[in-house]
């Protein structure tokens, strides 16, 4: 009998559980907005920027990779490929090194250059395509040429994940909520790109009894939010400009009927609330948690103006650095998106 493929597997599985022992849970981090406290309303933000790999899609990889090595796709000497907005590509490029696996990374083009350093220093490959909605062929094709295996996170997301439990990310936000003033959070907010993580908490709200509501803040150009009102899967778009959310396709990871309420976010008004909540925590957070911070500001305003109490918790996705020659450039961000200007005072005046 030939055991090799086996200790391979074997040793793969080790080798990924044993990097996930050594990584601490990420921080829950309380938003000091007294506009809102002093009516009873609190807002945190799980800060994902903190994992080994710099985003919650370092999560995603751990789950998509354990998910192939134990369907049987992943083999010793197997080249990954996937496609990917940049962070996810990022953190697969870490896993693939850490199995000592070929990886390639298929990419719009305007993808965030510190990210595809940051794969690169993986030891991954870039490969980089004009269109965004060019990733996903260009990415079947390249893994059939080198006889790999296209990781597919689009599809496979919202299934890899253990959304009962086993501290994912749906039970670490709620065991580090319980001694909050209001440990059961009205509102929980998530951006979706593939969709897993939407998937993960809205499965694990219901399968838990919580009271908590879904809201899912989508980029202009993502046909999330009309796939979300009309169930039309074959619907299609532009696709977004804020990096890491919003698809110009409907993924299979997106499941709909687990979202309570979307929200229409434009990108001017993304990356304004990416300065302002920059300057609230003095640091630089990624536009895709501007895009959070406006759902949960619509949100704790809707609840202010009701008189109702309670708690918002979304996640600070990725750190600001990785968008310093983009979306953290006035110059870059007027020149592709416009003047921010108007939005933060906007939103300025909302926290006020």
């Amino acid at each position: 009998m030939n055991t090799a493929p086996t200790s391979w597997l074997s040793t793969a599985v080790a080798l990924i559980e044993a990097d996930y022992q050594r990584s601490a849970d990420t921080h829950l981090i309380p938003l000091n907005l007294p506009s809102f406290a002093r009516h009873g309303i609190d807002l945190y933000l799980k800060d994902e920027s903190t994992h080994p790999t710099g985003s919650l899609k370092h999560r995603l990889a751990r789950s998509l990779f354990l998910y192939a090595l134990c369907n049987g796709w992943l083999h010793q000497g197997s080249t990954v490929v996937e496609a990917s907005s940049g962070s996810t590509a990022v953190s697969e490029a870490y896993f693939a090194r850490l199995l000592g696996l070929p990886f390639v990374a298929v990419m719009p083009r305007s993808t965030s250059p510190e990210k595809i350093t940051q794969i690169e220093f993986y030891g991954g490959r870039c490969h980089l395509v004009d269109k965004a909605a060019q990733v996903y062929d260009v990415a079947h094709s390249l893994a059939r040429q080198a006889g790999g295996h296209y990781m597919d996170q689009f599809t496979f997301a919202e299934r890899a994940t253990d959304w009962r439990g086993n501290n994912n990310i749906a039970q670490s936000m709620f065991s580090q909520m319980a001694r909050e003033r209001h440990p059961i959070p009205r509102w929980i907010v998530v951006g979706a790109g593939t969709g897993g993580t939407s998937a993960t908490i809205g499965r694990y709200v219901r399968y838990q009894r919580h009271a908590s509501q879904l809201c899912v803040p989508d980029p202009q150009g993502s046909v999330f939010g009309a796939y979300h009102r009309s169930g039309d899967a074959t619907l299609t778009g532009p696709g977004s400009r804020i990096e890491g959310i919003g698809r110009p396709r409907v993924e299979a990871s997106f499941i709909r009927s687990l979202v309570d309420r979307m929200l229409e976010v434009s990108d001017l008004d993304s990356v304004a609330a990416m300065r302002v909540l920059s300057g609230l925590l003095g640091r630089k957070v990624g536009p895709s948690t501007g895009t959070n911070f406006i759902g949960m500001l619509t949100l704790a305003g809707e609840m202010r103006a009701q008189g109702q109490p309670g708690s918002i918790l979304s996640l600070l996705c990725d750190a600001g650095e990785r968008y310093l020659p983009n979306y953290h450039d006035p110059a870059w961000v007027q020149q592709h998106l416009g003047d921010c200007t108007a939005a933060m005072a906007r939103i300025k005046a909302a926290l006020a």
